[in-house]
């Protein structure tokens, strides 16, 4: 099934399901206290994902290991019920972004004076005439065959010929998307209340009479066509000094494959891993960590577009933390180093592999695979997960830090640090999970981290979305954990 059914087949169940409905308070006799109800909603199930039920486990390795230098740092977490994807995010899916940011740009132009101006690609009114924020009509068609003049220099405009082969090709770096997030982790913290009573509730101390500062980021692109990315510090003024700006490059990395490998011939990866069809369902890489931000943010508000619905809440798209990408890919259970039971990455009996990873030095194929495979090739684990082993390694939203352990708390852990452009470069560390087809058993094994840097494309590093439930039923994600 395309990636494109997919999501339409998610959008039209969320359209149908997403729905508010208000509980009436009870008939109060005789003065009593009986309640109020309160609305609530429905979220229907995301179309390619896995419900994880809320649970604990003991979180990190268990048993030191002299041999890799790894000590024993096991902790008990717990985490909340979530979705998420169960498989990697594919090349079709990824894609289905790409296209989603190469149309849009298509759409601005095709609307803009310089290209003709055509007012129909763009939509300024509702349906009864009252005024609305411009956004672009996407009920209208790009005309990709026989355009006029106009039309075809703004959908050449995105295209350039390749100055040694003469091709025809998408200008990837056109393919700039932007968008905003609020912060509303920042935004709810005490210090930042604008009553400053409300600041400090001692009453041994003064009431803070300072203005707050807050920092934000920020994105524009200038005169030359570059992206300048900011993070700023000014004094709190309303709520909207917590929507931060991110203007990204969305096209993958498909140098990776020759960069990540010295002396080695992988120029065919180079060519054709994300654009022939061969692919499509193998995982993305050549994403870095402020890409899939970006995806995630992209999925989320195409999701909400497709709903049509005002004040209706939908939990977005994100990235895991890294302790619900563990707890996830240990399926729950505290003894298993693997996204299996045992200690070895293959049957005893008949050989056979669990996932896709390099078995023997320099030998990738030994498992059936010389790079990546596609996506659910080897069994899922008890939750229904596919390839949370091997395959590429994922990125987690959870920053990097020696210290990372102790810090977090136990209750539903996260470490975020939004490095600042002109941070040293070993703040934009980000914990990376599950090992890919390219590391050894050992660095597949689901209780231990690695990291890289937010902004670094990697042939082996890949990601996958979750998204918080909205439930609350005890049991309800249906997880059989093994005792």
């Amino acid at each position: 099934m395309t990636s494109d059914i997919r999501t339409y087949i998610a959008a039209t169940a969320a359209a149908i399901t997403l729905a508010s409905c208000a509980s009436g308070s009870r008939n109060a006799s005789g003065g009593e206290l009986t309640g109020v109800g309160a609305a609530t909603w429905a979220e229907p199930s995301p179309y390619g994902m896995v419900l994880v039920d809320r649970g604990s486990i003991k979180a990190g390795p268990q048993e030191a290991d002299s041999l890799w230098g790894l000590r024993a740092d096991a902790h008990g977490i717990s985490v909340d019920a979530f979705w998420m994807d169960e498989t990697e995010v594919t090349n079709a899916e990824y894609k289905q972004f790409v296209y989603w940011v190469r149309d849009s740009i298509i759409r601005e132009r095709l609307a803009d004076p310089a290209y003709g101006g055509n007012e129909e690609y763009k939509i300024d009114e509702d349906r009864d005439g009252n005024p609305v924020t411009p956004h672009l009509n996407w009920a209208k068609p790009i005309p990709w065959r026989n355009p006029d003049e106009d039309e075809q220099r703004a959908i050449e405009s995105l295209y350039r010929t390749n100055p040694i082969t003469g091709a025809r090709e998408l200008d990837d770096t056109q393919l700039n998307y932007r968008y905003e997030i609020y912060d509303q982790s920042e935004s709810v913290r005490r210090k930042y209340r604008r009553d400053p009573r409300r600041r400090e509730y001692n009453t041994d101390r003064p009431v803070p009479t300072d203005v707050p500062v807050i920092t934000k980021d920020t994105a524009w692109i200038d005169e030359d066509g570059e992206i300048i990315r900011r993070t700023i510090s000014r004094a709190l003024s309303s709520e909207y000094d917590f929507v931060n700006t991110y203007i990204v490059n969305v096209y993958p990395d498909t140098t990776a494959w020759i960069n990540d490998f010295d002396n080695a011939y992988n120029e065919p990866y180079v060519r054709m891993y994300f654009s022939h069809g061969g692919y499509n369902d193998y995982p993305v890489v050549g994403v870095s960590w402020e890409q899939a931000n970006a995806f995630a943010a992209w999925r989320t508000a195409f999701l909400r577009r497709s709903i049509g619905r005002e004040g209706v809440h939908v939990e977005p798209y994100r990235l895991p933390t890294e302790a619900e990408w563990e707890y996830a890919a240990r399926a729950g259970v505290s003894d298993n180093k693997y996204p299996w039971e045992g200690d070895l990455p293959l049957t005893e009996e008949k050989g056979c592999f669990y996932a896709n990873f390099k078995p023997q030095e320099g030998n990738y194929v030994q498992d059936g695979h010389i790079i990546t495979s596609r996506v659910g090739t080897y069994a899922p684990n008890d939750f229904g997960l596919y390839d949370m082993a091997g395959n590429v390694s994922e990125w987690t939203s959870t920053a990097y830090t020696e210290s990372v352990s102790a810090i977090k708390s136990d209750l539903n852990p996260e470490y975020r640090y939004n490095a600042a452009p002109e941070d040293p470069y070993r703040l934009k560390r980000k914990i990376v999970r599950g090992g890919s087809w390219k590391d050894v058993a050992r660095n597949i094994r689901s209780d231990i981290r690695m990291w890289e840097y937010q902004n670094e494309q990697r042939s082996f590093i890949g990601f996958r979305c979750v998204r918080t439930n909205i439930g609350f039923a005890k049991g309800q994600g249906g997880n059989k954990k093994k005792k």
